[in-house]
């Protein structure tokens, strides 16, 4: 193999490792060309053999070939193996998980599952309510995820801390600064759909980017094109693998339908119709004012069937109440409902308590408290290790298209 002849203008000494300040100037200056150099050494039957110019001052002429001369009594590979240890070693960032006040035991199972600790920070607030936040170590070019969910009564406030967490990783010269907001507050707010009304699903979208969020891991967006709100990556994670696996554990499959509350839900319903192959129906609903709902109207066959009513959030849970009461009088055995997000606010637990529904199942994407020793009827779906995996993956650059189907173990 004939290499291309170094420029004459260039000073081709050799250089022969006579100290210390050698080895880092042959390292500094030639490590990409040595690297290559070495690695085409077999092609060329010549140890240290580069075809191509050399650009560090380790270099020389000879029978038209560029060579590298590695430091006397100092082996090529050994020298190529520990310098190019010790860079990774030191460019290595890890992953630094920071836990809001929002859901600190979903924080903490994210943690277990990944194997590391809770980064040590501290947020109070003022007596005029206002939020500081205080990292207590450091996140300077570290991967940083900051888990932040919305709890009911406290959603403003839980943002506003998310956001001053965010902006002081940013100012602590992070590397990089994921949000994972398992319930994307305001998504409800998505369109315009009366005059004058606020996107304010875009408005948090700004403000995320704003503070300095690089990337955004959610679950079961309200609408998928909250998504393209942002200029910045946005991962909407689904808890419907995770909800297969409890259908096809605690109910007989075979004699299930899948219901939708609502025609906007339809193509999650009919998704998780299709994994069980199960029959699909729908109930038209009017909504004559938010929190309100009028006359539904079942569309399919649900006689002497368990109806799985399927939903993204339940928060006052007047919606699944009056979907459940339409399904059993037209003829369904027994009425489950299974939603994403339990947020449950107001009389929720008690409506549901009085509902003929047989069971609720939630995820733990909002904490529950005490909500479940409230209500016999409430089952829980965990999915740390769904997110644990995604934030996982992305700290590894790897692809999280694998939990759309499936749960990680």
């Amino acid at each position: 193999m004939v290499a291309a002849p170094l420029p004459e203008t260039r000073d081709r000494k050799l250089c022969h490792s006579e100290g210390v300040l050698s080895h880092i100037q042959c390292f500094f200056f030639g490590l990409l060309p040595a690297v290559l150099c070495y690695s085409s050494s077999a092609l060329c039957n010549t140890p240290g053999c580069y075809p191509l110019h050399s650009y560090g001052p380790c270099s020389s002429k000879a029978n038209n070939r560029v060579i590298f001369l590695p430091p006397k009594n100092l082996p090529a590979p050994l020298l190529f193996s520990s310098f190019s240890s010790a860079m990774l070693d030191q460019m290595a960032n890890e992953i630094k998980l920071i836990a809001g006040s929002s859901h600190p035991e979903l924080s903490a199972l994210v943690a277990s599952r990944l194997g590391i600790d809770i980064a040590n920070t501290m947020s109070l607030n003022y007596s005029n309510r206002e939020t500081s936040v205080s990292i207590g170590e450091s996140v300077r070019d570290e991967d940083v995820f900051i888990l932040q969910s919305t709890a009911p009564g406290d959603v403003n406030d839980g943002l506003m801390e998310l956001l001053i967490m965010i902006h002081a990783c940013r100012t602590a010269s992070a590397r990089r600064i994921t949000a994972v907001i398992p319930n994307f507050p305001y998504a409800r707010q998505d369109k315009k759909d009366k005059s004058r009304a606020p996107i304010s699903a875009k408005l948090i979208a700004n403000m995320l980017q704003v503070s300095g969020c690089n990337h955004v891991i959610t679950m079961d967006l309200h609408a998928s094109q909250i998504q393209g709100f942002f200029n910045v990556p946005v991962d909407n994670l689904y808890a419907e693998p995770s909800v297969l696996r409890w259908i096809r554990e605690n109910l007989n499959v075979d004699n299930c339908v899948i219901v939708s509350p609502d025609a906007g839900g339809a193509k999650r319903a009919t998704s998780i119709a299709d994994r069980l192959n199960t029959a699909f129906a729908l109930i038209h609903k009017e909504r004559p004012r938010p929190n309100v709902v009028g006359r539904m109207v079942l569309v399919g066959d649900v006689q002497d069937k368990v109806a799985i009513l399927v939903d993204d959030m339940a928060d006052t849970c007047g919606t699944l109440a009056k979907a459940a009461a339409t399904v059993r009088e037209n003829g369904a055995r027994d009425v489950y409902a299974i939603v994403t997000h339990g947020i449950l606010s107001g009389k929720a637990i008690e409506t549901i308590n009085a509902s003929c529904l047989a069971g609720l199942v939630v995820t733990n994407t909002v904490p529950l408290g005490d909500k479940a020793e409230r209500c016999p009827k409430l089952k829980i779906i965990d999915v740390a290790g769904t997110l644990a995996e995604a934030i996982r993956r992305t700290h590894n650059g790897e692809s999280v298209s694998y939990l759309f189907n499936n749960v990680p173990v």
